[in-house]
């Protein structure tokens, strides 16, 4: 039976406040819905030093927004002594760079958490090492001239929706000094070629070191501000809290993380690996937002003993994965392979979960269960 609502229907009532699933709760179809539009990286792709654009993690927040790279223009405002607006053909004519560079969805691994937050549910897969090129972020704002005053600097996207109840455009902010980093690009290129439209096509914002959800996507202005940025992207979704009431504090670089990538072959629906008996290189990728990897080690047992991995050198700059390698005889049985990286800052891989309310930040060891049969 269908039933009438005589209120007035508000943008809220489309959505829903974030909340835990129950012991017990299976995936929803909602959240599969979110899965049919994301994509992780499939985990045999590690094998490239420069991850496919098609085989690259992809998070789109609300729709891919119709823009046309011939007349879009970026303004540059608020705190600043000389407001501009720049078009694509502009900053192509500035000083082009090219970077390697890791991005990874801040709630990767979401979906492994107990109890797990109901959102995009990531396991390991959220994840991709691409060539971004682009023009410094840094040269742009001080031609502009930040205010004395200025505090944080906001990026506007051109994708707009509701969440937990908030009409919004996709907004995030960088504290004025992350903003300054020489690395920071505004991109029009992946892999040698114009951005593809889910990946931000014309203009994004790349955010070396830091989480996905910096990394501003169909970027039309950028808004220089001399009090702190509340926007629901900063102030409420990308925050670790322990409970709802907790303030929590703000997600931001990257925590380090080793995936295997899984030897053998695998079954259709569980994706359990089949290995042959005999030698087999085991091997992945490392990285960290913090500092470099300097340590990689690999487990055959689920985590009972550890043996160090060697690191190929680190060819592609400081803020692209890092591939590693293990040697290892398979005889027959059941294995559970995992490996653990440790950064330059003394960071290292939890084998517990570190879980928080939002899913974010999830850096626990992988786990990637192998048959080796007899012959």
């Amino acid at each position: 039976m269908t039933t009438v609502d005589d209120r007035t229907p508000t943008v809220a009532d489309v959505s829903g406040p974030s909340r835990l699933a129950e012991p017990d709760e299976a995936i929803s179809a909602d959240e599969l819905q979110l899965a049919a539009r994301n994509h992780g990286l499939p985990l045999e792709a590690l094998r490239y030093d420069v991850t496919p654009a098609g085989l690259h993690y992809l998070l789109i927040h609300y729709d891919i927004p119709e823009v046309d790279a011939a007349t879009h223009a970026l303004t540059i405002g608020g705190a600043v002594d000389r407001p501009l607006t720049v078009t694509l053909a502009d900053l192509r004519e500035r000083p082009r760079v090219t970077q390697r560079v890791t991005m990874e969805c801040a709630g990767n691994g979401r979906a492994l958490l107990h109890p797990r937050p109901v959102s995009q549910p990531w396991l390991v897969e959220a994840v991709g090492n691409a060539e971004w090129t682009g023009t410094p972020l840094a040269a742009l704002l001080r031609e502009a001239g930040l205010g004395a005053d200025a505090v944080d600097v906001v990026f506007t996207g051109a994708d707009h929706g509701v969440e937990r109840g908030v009409e919004q455009d996709y907004q995030r902010a960088l504290p004025v000094a992350d903003a300054l980093r020489e690395e920071v690009l505004l991109a029009y290129e992946m892999n040698g070629a114009p951005l593809l439209p889910q990946h931000g096509a014309p203009l994004r914002l790349i955010v070396p070191g830091w989480y996905g959800m910096a990394h501003v996507k169909w970027l039309r202005s950028i808004e220089v501000r001399s009090e702190p940025f509340e926007g629901y992207q900063n102030a409420v979704a990308y925050r670790l809290r322990r409970d709802a009431d907790d303030p929590g504090v703000p997600v931001t670089r990257i925590e380090p993380r080793a995936l295997v990538r899984p030897p053998g072959f695998p079954d259709f629906m569980t994706r359990r690996r089949v290995l042959p008996p005999g030698p087999c290189t085991v091997d992945g990728r490392a990285w960290s937002g913090h500092a470099p990897v300097v340590a990689v080690e690999v487990s055959v047992d689920g985590g009972a003993s550890w043996a160090p991995a060697e690191l190929d050198p680190a060819t592609g700059g400081e803020f692209a994965w890092r591939r590693w390698r293990h040697e290892w005889t398979a005889t027959p049985g059941r294995y559970v392979l995992s490996a653990r990286a440790t950064d330059a800052s003394g960071r290292t891989q939890p084998v517990e979960q570190p879980w928080n309310r939002g899913g974010f930040a999830n850096n626990l060891v992988q786990r990637v269960e192998v048959v080796v049969p007899a012959e």
